[in-house]
């Protein structure tokens, strides 16, 4: 799933190249490195990427080892049940049997080795049985801005991993449910990585969201006359109701198992979470591009490359520079970075920053 905004992460992000297209960790974009992490657990020629139309020219780019075919273009975004019901369209028409993952474009995930024995182990657990799996992430901190997951009892095995069930989906909690949370034990983070069978997803739309299903399903059978994708998703996509998986399905479907990770994971919703994954200074500050730091700590500081980005004596500061536009925004007030970017859209001179 490769359609986001990335808006938390302007002025680097923007509509046509988001987080997801842009090496935010690391030196190759997030949405290649999801690719390259699945290793040979799935050939390119069975990955399938879902975008939009506005980043697709994009996506081709930065993943020249998934046959382009197989990237595909949401005419307009209606949230991720919509997504998952394509996904399931696409994989039906090359084997309507089959097991398929679906997994967000832009995590960062440092250990492959784990990470693909897990997704081993999903798979399996998803062949297995007629039950919808996901792998949940054991917390480490009382996140406040992640959805739950709250395990059951083991049901089965896959390997040697233990497969539960799942009693519930929890939204973003405040701290002190957070906090009960990771003292409880039993709860893990939503990472939205999600296994199934073709058939077993099919039927919980068939079952919970008919009309959406209905409407996919008149994209299905033209794909079966021969009909090209595109004019089938324009005409069909709009009438879609926007609305999450997680809503949609999950929190409806009976039969619901998790896995717990092994890997590490952070899904870098924000600019802070960058310091975690770069090299910082004796002062704490984090310093990528031609940029630098003098007399200041715990700073987020990103230049352009075009020149010297320079701060001077401050502290806790995210400050990003591109060509055209600079942020400079406390590290505590990251999360209104998005009402920020609203407003560029909004103004008449600066839309197109967006």
């Amino acid at each position: 799933m490769a359609g986001g905004r990335g808006e938390r992460f302007w002025p680097q992000s923007r509509l046509a190249r988001p987080k997801h297209l842009l090496p935010i960790v690391g030196d190759r974009p997030m949405l290649t490195q999801t690719i390259e992490r699945l290793g040979d657990l799935v050939p390119p020629e069975n990955v399938f990427i879902i975008t939009n139309v506005e980043q697709r020219d994009a996506v081709l780019e930065c993943c020249p080892s998934v046959p382009p075919a197989n990237v595909v273009a949401e005419p307009v975004g209606r949230d991720t049940a919509a997504a998952v019901g394509l996904a399931a369209v696409l994989v039906a028409d090359k084997n309507a049997g089959a097991a398929f993952a679906m997994l967000p474009a832009d995590h960062v995930i440092h250990d492959h080795a784990a990470f693909q024995r897990d997704l081993d182990a999903a798979f399996a657990a998803a062949e297995g049985s007629d039950a919808l799996v996901t792998v949940g992430i054991q917390p480490t901190y009382p996140a406040t801005g992640y959805g739950y997951i709250r395990r059951g009892e083991e049901a089965d095995r896959a390997g040697e991993k233990p497969v539960y069930t799942v009693d519930a989906f929890k939204e973003k909690p405040d701290d002190a449910t957070a906090r009960e949370y990771v003292d409880a034990g039993g709860y893990y983070w939503n990472a939205g990585m999600f296994f199934w069978r073709v058939p077993v997803i099919a039927d919980c739309f068939a079952r919970f969201t008919p009309d959406l299903w209905k409407a996919l399903q008149a994209v299905a059978d033209g794909l079966r006359e021969g009909e090209d994708l595109g004019p089938l998703l324009e005409k069909h996509y709009p009438s879609l109701e926007k609305i999450s998986v997680d809503y949609a399905i999950m929190e409806k479907a009976e039969a619901v198992r998790v896995l717990e990770s092994s890997f590490d994971w952070d899904d870098v919703g924000e600019w802070p979470a960058v310091a975690r994954h770069n090299e910082l200074d004796d002062e704490g500050n984090a310093v990528k591009g031609a940029a630098m730091v003098h007399k200041g700590s715990g700073n987020i500081v990103i230049g352009s490359g075009k020149r010297l980005l320079a701060v001077l004596g401050t502290e806790d500061l995210i400050v990003i520079e591109t060509e055209d536009a600079t942020l400079v925004c406390p590290k505590d007030k990251a999360q209104e970075i998005k009402a920020l970017v609203k407003r560029v859209g909004e103004h008449p001179d600066w839309k197109r920053l967006v």
